[in-house]
């Protein structure tokens, strides 16, 4: 832990108040005609999940978690855990099903996401901003069925459900928003 004022305060900072690990999720310092500056954030409590807003004053100090973010693959799955292997030291590491979170329904066996460990524990896990999927199941799309705005629902490879369009086919690989699971596009390989 490392006391730092809160002018330091950026989006993916771990801070610890009441002795809990938060991550902040959007910050923004504001100065203000009249007063004094202060740091308006949104935070995540990184076990409950719970996200709150929280303002600090201008060079108010802050703790700060020490958090080491790397590199890792995605190996397979043991019981309730993912095992991910370190890319630079090859260690293997164990994440619980509720860190991973939504995160396990784009993650396949040797996919690479970054992980936050602090004190030996992890933290966190971020995906990149799309990922690749194939369609495993979906029903042939008509083309002239339209009253559903031209999407149907499709299975993809990790069991997720998506909204895809009509053209889509089973075996098609497709791009998907990891944040909140949307279509973006026909993979170009």
């Amino acid at each position: 832990m490392v006391m730092l004022s809160s002018n330091d305060i950026k989006n993916g900072s771990v801070v610890v108040l009441d002795g809990q690990l938060w991550q902040v999720q959007e910050f923004q310092h504001v100065k203000p005609g009249k007063g004094g500056a202060f740091v308006r954030t949104k935070i995540k409590n990184l076990t409950s999940n719970k996200i709150i807003d929280k303002t600090w004053n201008a060079g108010a100090k802050v703790e700060f978690a020490t958090v080491d973010r790397s590199e890792y693959q995605y190996l397979y799955r043991d019981g309730d855990d993912f095992v991910f292997m370190d890319l630079t030291t090859f260690d293997q590491v164990m994440v619980p099903s509720s860190v991973v979170g939504n995160a396990a329904n784009f993650l396949l066996e040797n996919d690479n996401a970054q992980i936050a460990i602090s004190d030996g524990s992890p933290l966190y896990l971020e995906l990149p901003a799309t990922v690749v999927l194939e369609v495993t199941y979906t029903e042939p799309g008509l083309q002239g069925d339209r009253s559903s705005g031209g999407t149907k629902p499709a299975t993809l490879e990790t069991g997720l459900e998506i909204q895809v369009p009509l053209f889509i086919d089973e075996g098609t690989k497709v791009r998907v928003d990891t944040k909140n699971g949307e279509y973006q596009g026909r993979a170009t390989d």
